[in-house]
């Protein structure tokens, strides 16, 4: 029965998921709407990392001397920069593992 219950909900969300993909033609979109779907990647990252970053397993807040905290300012630091997404997700990773290995 579980198994069962897992298929139909995947079944279920990938149809829902996939009739905006397939019916859903971009000439349709006015220009505004194209507009504003354009700053939905950038609205979704941060309420998916920032989480990660400042929230611990418990739920509890981190406190300000976390690593994490240290390698995501260097990631915005060099993000802002660089315009480079590959460059800022190494140099917060690069930053977050030397203060962890190395400095710790």
């Amino acid at each position: 029965m579980t198994w069962l219950s897992i298929i139909i909900a995947g079944i279920l969300t990938y149809f829902t998921r996939m009739t905006m993909i397939a019916l859903v033609d971009r000439d349709m979109l006015g220009e505004k709407i194209k507009a504003v779907l354009a700053y939905v990647p950038s609205a979704v990252f941060p309420a998916i990392i920032f989480p990660a970053i400042f929230i611990n397993d418990y739920g509890a807040y981190i406190e300000m001397s976390d690593p994490k905290i240290f390698g995501a300012i260097v990631a915005i630091i060099v993000g802002y920069f660089s315009k480079n997404v590959i460059a800022t997700i190494f140099s917060g990773l690069i930053s977050y593992w030397f203060i962890i290995f190395l400095l710790v």
